[in-house]
């Protein structure tokens, strides 16, 4: 009686470990799991001009309070990421805590001093392919919390420095942090199919010829 789902599990394994070995992973469906060098990773990216035709930020629907517990997004990260835990009073305001911003390797005490930046911007999402995606796509995006590195807290003037640019035109002021900048983006934009620019792909490869050749684990999202 146990036979079919003995056998269903055992294919589900298979899938799993096609995709593992898979160089690129080519055909990862939402939900495989990707296990690649961070440099095969950037490799297997597709490598298309960037359009923004169309693009306004409202098209990527944040900050929503996805599992209805009173704490939006951003509060979520700023909760998660805490170095000192503040305190949540009624509709998940926070008051107390501590934060690192790794972009500029400085301290927080006051949660208004951070903004929560989208590691791949929404923009540049846009530009390498969530212009064709459904708008709860662009929603599930612009909230990702199943993945750590999409979402950060980081310094109000280090975001902002940033904007929409990608690793071509703007690196993290810290430098100690740019290894993992880069191998995150990579592994973001594995995620969620995105392509990368030319300009983008070659600095991405400058930077990471320089970084340990670090394994990344990706969920694909879609």
């Amino acid at each position: 009686m146990r036979l079919p789902r003995i056998v269903g599990v055992a294919a589900a394994v298979v899938s799993t470990l096609t995709v593992l070995l898979t160089p690129g992973a080519a055909h990862a469906a939402p939900g495989d799991t990707i296990v690649l060098p961070v440099r095969d990773a950037l490799a297997a990216l597709a490598v298309q001009d960037e359009d923004r035709t169309g693009y306004e930020r409202t098209k990527f629907r944040h900050w929503v309070d996805a599992d209805r517990d009173g704490c939006s997004t951003r509060s979520e990260v700023l909760i998660e990421e805490a170095v000192t835990a503040p305190e949540e009073g009624a509709n998940c305001a926070l008051t107390g805590g501590s934060w690192y911003s790794p972009y500029d390797d400085t301290y927080f005490t006051q949660a208004r001093a951070l903004d929560i930046d989208h590691l791949v911007p929404l923009a540049e999402a846009w530009d390498s392919g969530a212009s064709a995606w459904t708008a709860a796509e662009r929603q599930a995006y612009a909230n990702d919390l199943d993945d750590a590195r999409s979402l950060i807290a980081v310094s109000a003037a280090s975001n902002r420095s940033k904007a929409d640019q990608d690793p071509s035109t703007w690196q993290p002021p810290a430098t100690g942090y740019r290894c993992t900048y880069a191998t995150d983006w990579v592994a973001i934009k594995t995620r969620w199919a995105l392509a990368v620019d030319p300009a983008e792909q070659a600095a991405l490869a400058e930077s990471l010829d320089s970084c340990p050749n670090a394994s990344i684990e990706v969920t694909r999202a879609r």
